[in-house]
């Protein structure tokens, strides 16, 4: 990689700090497993200036879904379920469905449903939804707050609740970014017979070395764990009924007062908190096919098979109606994350079979399986719709490429 050409990373970082567009950032990039770049630029804190730094722990929210994706995965190579079965199987609340009908103008416009299966959960295909999207079930949903926070109580009541639901369409019939990976979350415990904590500690951070990934801020964490900010006037998380704020860094969430502090749910789909040090052996894990050191944590034609696009085409093929963390041209989905198709339909320089997810707090990381790269970008800003940075981080990298 040109070195020149990695230093023009660093400039575009500082440029977001001082248009007041994030708070701080760090940027940590390895090619073959080697450390080619870091950076960090701005504060975890504008409150009391504290710098973003390697060790600054962040809320990666949605990039905990491949993380329980993999999880799922490892189960499965144990025999003890097939992706076809359906999620009733686990879960008996979910066992009488119903679903909205097309064009349904109201949550109890319903028919009979058949219950997702554990593949449509993972891809975003199951009919569930998220309360931030567009539609009859995610109103429904924000009425109730089914969001997964860390302060909602037990994960097993939170799924049991929104069984209750209907679907928003009949499973398999489009995509829609949901809350369908934190009901794989509560399968992992049925299955494993741990909660999802104690499954995960076990299985993916105790042997990577993940000191500090967790749910809940680590003892001692104090001051490193970085504010959350957002430029809209009312809920950070709250799309439907965005609007912006006066600030473009108004304060959400900060140490001392964070419900991460004492967290009760354990979201499969947006629960974790990391550094980048931390969730980089996460994406190597990945990279190197399942291996850590001399060890295999997963096989790598399981790796393999969740990073191929497991939809009939792209995402947007789908008629996604829906908030993504991507873009949807261009773009499949495989068990956890995205997967390029087309660089050209995306927009945005890259390789074929490109794996990425992000978080909403605008957190991103991609591994690219030709130039061996593996990326991993930190900020605290919230909707992570708010500015391309990742587009444009994803251009900066490639463009160091020699």
């Amino acid at each position: 990689m040109d070195l020149n050409r990695l230093a023009n990373i660093k400039d575009w970082q500082q440029s977001y700090v001082e248009n007041r567009k994030y708070a701080g950032s760090s940027v940590l990039i390895k090619q073959e497993g080697e450390e080619v770049f870091f950076h960090s630029v701005g504060e975890r804190n504008q409150e009391e200036h504290l710098p973003f730094e390697r060790d600054t722990l962040v809320r990666i929210y949605s990039m905990t879904k491949p993380v329980t994706s993999m999880a799922l995965m490892m189960l499965a190579e144990k025999g003890l379920f097939h992706l076809d079965a359906p999620v009733s199987e686990f879960l008996p609340e979910f066992s009488d469905m119903l679903a909205l009908v097309p064009g349904a103008e109201s949550i109890d416009q319903v028919e009979a449903s058949r219950a997702p299966t554990l593949h449509e959960l993972l891809t975003h295909t199951s009919g569930l939804s998220y309360p931030f999207n567009p539609g009859v079930l995610p109103e429904a949903m924000d009425k109730e707050d089914l969001l997964f926070k860390p302060n909602q109580g037990p994960l097993d009541q939170m799924v049991s609740h929104l069984a209750g639901f209907p679907l928003a369409f009949q499973p398999g019939y489009r995509w829609e970014y949901s809350v369908g990976i934190d009901v794989i979350g509560r399968v992992i415990e049925v299955v494993s017979g741990q909660g999802l904590d104690t499954f995960f500690q076990q299985q993916i951070f105790d042997p990577l070395d993940m000191r500090e990934t967790a749910f809940t801020v680590p003892e001692g964490a104090g001051n490193r764990f970085a504010s959350l900010y957002t430029p809209l006037a009312g809920d950070a998380m709250a799309l439907n009924t965005a609007r912006d704020g006066e600030d473009s860094l108004r304060l959400v969430d900060s140490y001392g007062t964070s419900p991460f502090e004492k967290t009760d749910m354990f979201s499969g789909g947006g629960g974790l908190l990391s550094t980048v040090d931390d969730y980089m052996k996460f994406a190597e894990l990945i990279r190197r096919g399942g291996r850590a050191g001399s060890d295999s944590l997963i096989g790598p034609k399981t790796i393999e098979f969740m990073t191929k696009n497991h939809l009939p085409g792209d995402i947007s093929s789908m008629g996604p109606q829906s908030f993504a963390e991507q873009p949807m041209d261009g773009m499949g989905f495989g068990l956890g994350g995205a997967v390029v198709l087309d660089p050209a339909r995306a927009r945005c320089p890259g390789s074929i079979g490109d794996f990425s997810w992000g978080g909403m707090a605008s957190t991103f990381f991609w591994i690219d399986p030709v130039e061996q790269l593996s990326v991993v970008f930190l900020t605290q800003l919230s909707p992570s719709s708010t500015y391309p940075s990742r587009a444009e981080l994803k251009a900066l990298v490639q463009a160091a490429l020699t």
